[in-house]
């Protein structure tokens, strides 16, 4: 008898959706909101090997799993339990071959924080330090990272007074960054958030258009709300010349918030626009997303600091992503500060398709393949010229150009 039919289990598929490249989000936009291709990633079944001799007339699984057969150890815990659970066997005792025990059935929880090889899980009872499954590591799941703050998870109890992390659910939305050391693999920022947050400053560090834009497009491909927050508005010295620089966003129609956690102007509108949502912060340090929320809700404990005197930027304060419940309802995650938001999957040539105040006049170009540079019969470098495209938003796209793979 062939002992591989007499081997009913399998290991059970991990469903991980993982958002498509924004190309893929482009072609999909019309149809269904632009959203990204999803695929299963799926763990590979246990290999078979028989280490015994002879023909097995009857084969008894669990007599020989210790013994007979190759599989991870996550494996064989769940095959444990599954085996206790058939038996009826609730007492929490650990195997003799010490595998820790798990507490049937699980829990949902949210990650709240990330930390190498380890999050912390929000459930009803409080915040449990957890670890992951082997299966769910950066490696097997094509991010650089099994986890993100905004996921929300199974988690089994162990007798470490610690959880196991032994299932993702699937996530609504993804804000991802290219990995700094691996340009094929991506870095998985926050999970199921509604909306980006992208806070810059007027003075100290000065506006900065690019960012600003690159967060659009980071929003747009992720399908994200962006809001755009100009804080330390206490330096705005012509109002004028605000309400120019930042007219062409709400002319594509972004919303517009000017705040000032220095002096409170703008934070009852930001409560506002944050109440109920999972809000994922982005901007450069120093511009003050820590101090806006601390001046939300004081007591979070957010850290602040100040700016570099020889670099006019801020200095990094924030270490790790964590999510901050507040008592308006949501949250938000606070993030590192970063000096160039990566845009996942993007190329040359799609670029343009996410500048809407571009794309009209790119599809009146001489050259269906124009690239907006130098062509002539360029229908774009003729809106810059005429006043019909933001200069701003142009150099945005050419410094974004310059960045992204053919």
């Amino acid at each position: 008898m062939d002992s591989a039919k007499d081997t009913p289990e399998q290991r059970k598929p991990v469903q991980q959706q993982e958002g498509g490249t924004a190309g893929d989000a482009r072609k999909r936009r019309s149809r269904s909101g632009k959203r990204g291709l999803r695929r299963n990633i799926r763990s590979t079944t246990p290999r078979n090997q028989d280490w015994g001799s002879g023909d097995v007339e009857e084969w008894d699984e669990s007599e020989h799993l210790e013994r007979d057969r190759i599989m991870p150890e996550d494996e064989r815990d769940r095959r444990r339990r599954i085996q206790r659970e058939a038996l009826g066997d609730d007492t929490g005792s650990t195997s003799a071959g010490g595998a820790e025990h798990l507490v049937r059935g699980g829990v949902q929880g949210v990650v709240v924080s990330v930390t190498t090889a380890m999050c912390d899980v929000e459930l009803e009872g409080g915040v449990l330090r957890c670890r992951l499954r082997g299966r769910l590591s950066g490696l097997e799941t094509g991010f650089t990272n099994g986890v993100a703050v905004g996921d929300v998870v199974v988690v089994s109890e162990t007798d470490q007074a610690q959880g196991l992390v032994e299932e993702v659910l699937p996530r609504r939305t993804m804000l991802t960054r290219p990995d700094a050391f691996n340009v094929n693999r991506r870095q998985l920022m926050v999970a199921n958030a509604d909306q980006l947050l992208i806070v810059s400053s007027w003075r100290e560090p000065l506006l900065w258009p690019e960012l600003i834009d690159r967060c659009l497009i980071a929003a747009d491909i992720s399908e994200l709300e962006p809001v755009i927050c100009v804080n330390k508005a206490d330096f705005i010295e012509d109002d004028t010349d605000y309400m120019e620089t930042m007219r062409v966003y709400e002319e594509l129609g972004h919303q517009v918030i000017r705040t000032s956690a220095k002096t409170g102007e703008g934070v009852e509108k930001l409560a506002s626009t944050l109440e109920g949502c999972l809000t994922a912060l982005s901007g450069l340090s120093g511009t003050g997303k820590s101090s806006l929320i601390s001046r939300l809700q004081p007591g979070l404990g957010l850290r602040t600091g100040e700016i570099s005197e020889w670099s006019g930027e801020g200095r990094h304060t924030t270490s790790r992503y964590t999510l901050h419940r507040l008592d308006i309802g949501g949250a938000v995650v606070d993030t590192p500060g970063i000096r160039e938001f990566g845009l996942s999957g993007l190329r040359k040539a799609d670029l343009a398709d996410w500048f809407p105040d571009m794309a009209d006049f790119a599809a009146a170009c001489r050259f269906n393949n124009c690239t907006h540079l130098i062509e002539p019969g360029c229908a774009v470098l003729d809106g810059v010229a005429e006043g019909a495209i933001a200069e701003s938003r142009y150099h945005s796209y050419v410094m974004i150009y310059d960045t992204l793979p053919e």
